[in-house]
């Protein structure tokens, strides 16, 4: 067998790794859109390590853009196979391709305005169109947790619930050698933490051969408990009733939107929020809140317990959800102190990049990050603490405050990471691929991995491509 990393390699976002059967039988796992650096985006989102004609099977393990956002460029290209996920995964995957499809058409459209002003003559193209996000829904297969499913001859998969968002999924590969050995490929896709709002703790993965893990906070460690409402009080309280500024709150919406508002209808519920206004402005993360509504079996005991006094954990009196454009501009226009809740959490695109370009220059209000923004993102420029910033080609003031609560972060630390690999067995794993890192990151990782005892812990290179036996 031969697995090859297409993407995800000493970087933390485009998840892709191609792995080739003994039998030229091709699977691919993930198959992400890359996000962070522009002159880098186009090059990689547009080019494949392979012919994707020539993919037998995709198996994908959550719906976060980074590790599913080309499969409509994948299908659009000649890939026919079934795409393999739990049943969350599918029904999230099907909103955000279709905000993902609109982004790109968008986008080229803005980029042709752009290019008939300088009459260059330059023709953009979106990666993908809606279109093309709808027509490859139909190749997507869902599966249960904790079950082995074959998927192709000689192949079976079992997902275990990976924490990190709804219906993520780590994923072994179970395949035939002979009629009495097989060998175990496990690829963590990415791994949460314990103890967070609403989803289950990480399940630990079966035994495996060969193993593909995350390592995006490779020597790290979250300074918070998931969820700290104490810290999260204290941030909306200074802002909103001191100050009476606005919260901004950059958040993914899917997974992280779903815990910000779960946490505020906690304190809505202790009577603590008061008159503060919630705006959840994404009309993805009201779709994806729905979708949350009707997975409890991704649910922990703490929110299930909960939905038997509250039986609606992601609304209450104070919030609303916003789908229009005008809606959005309106809040631009207030100068009530309220939270807005807005996607994309690096804040690389999106509306909440025109709240923070509307509200930075402003000391009373506040910009909290509460997950990882890869490197080149504004919000990964944001938590460095500039004291300008260039947005929208405006450089502006950042007077804004800027708080970080990694303590929401959907991915385990290096401590964390350590311990979820440490129950694989030294004698029975062969090697170790560290993915989805940035290579310093990686590095550290990598060193306590060896420590541990685990000799054969790799950091490939985006192309390479090693030899299974």
């Amino acid at each position: 067998m031969k697995l090859k990393f297409c993407g995800a390699a000493r970087t933390v976002t485009g998840s892709c790794h191609l792995l080739t059967l003994e039998n030229n039988f091709k699977i691919l796992l993930d198959c992400g859109l890359y996000q962070g650096h522009e002159d880098l985006i186009e090059d990689f989102n547009s080019h494949w390590k392979f012919n994707p004609q020539e993919i037998n099977l995709l198996v994908v393990s959550h719906a976060h853009i980074d590790h599913i956002g080309r499969i409509p460029k994948l299908v659009k290209d000649g890939f026919t196979g079934n795409i393999i996920c739990t049943h969350a995964t599918h029904d999230l995957a099907a909103i955000m391709l279709l905000d993902s499809a609109t982004i790109q058409e968008r986008d080229a459209e803005w980029a042709n305005e752009k290019n008939m002003r300088k009459k260059n003559g330059k023709k953009n193209e979106a990666l993908y169109t809606v279109e093309d996000a709808r027509a490859c829904m139909s190749q997507f297969v869902g599966y249960n947790y904790n079950r082995w499913n074959k998927i192709a001859p000689g192949v079976e998969v079992f997902f275990t619930d990976a924490g990190h968002i709804l219906g993520s999924a780590t994923v072994t590969l179970k395949i035939r050698k002979n009629s009495e050995e097989f060998t175990y490929l496990g690829f963590t896709g990415d791994v949460g933490r314990k103890a967070r709002p609403i989803l289950k703790d990480p399940v630990q993965m079966p035994q495996v051969d060969y193993l593909i893990s995350e390592s995006t906070y490779g020597g790290q460690s979250h300074d918070e408990m998931p969820g700290d409402l104490n810290h999260f009080w204290e941030v909306v309280n200074t802002t909103c009733n001191i100050n009476r500024g606005k919260l901004i709150i950059p958040a993914f919406s899917v997974g992280r939107t779903q815990e910000i508002v779960y946490m505020l209808d906690h304190l809505q519920s202790k009577g603590q929020l008061g008159k503060i206004k919630v705006y959840v402005d994404s009309p993805l993360a009201v779709n994806a809140t729905d979708i949350f509504t009707v997975h409890h079996e991704c649910f922990d005991n703490e929110i299930l317990e909960y939905i038997t006094i509250n039986a609606n954990p992601f609304g209450f009196n104070g919030l609303k959800y916003i789908r229009s454009v005008e809606e959005s501009k309106k809040l631009n226009d207030s100068n009530e102190p309220c939270i807005i809740i807005s996607a994309s959490g690096m804040a690389n695109a999106g509306r909440v990049r025109h709240h923070i370009y509307n509200n930075i220059e402003n000391s009373d209000n506040t910009i909290l990050f509460v997950g990882y923004c890869a490197e080149g993102t504004l919000g990964a420029i944001l938590r460095e603490y500039p004291a300008t910033v260039k947005i929208f080609g405006k450089e502006l003031k950042v007077k804004a405050d800027i708080k970080i609560m990694d303590g929401l972060s959907g991915h385990a630390d290096h401590d964390e990471l350590i311990k979820f690999i440490s129950t694989q067995d030294k004698k029975v794993l062969k090697k170790i691929f560290l993915v989805h890192g940035e290579y310093d990151r990686q590095q550290i990782l990598r060193e306590a991995l060896i420590k541990k005892g685990y000799n054969e812990v790799n950091i490939p290179l985006f192309g390479q491509e090693y030899e299974l036996k």
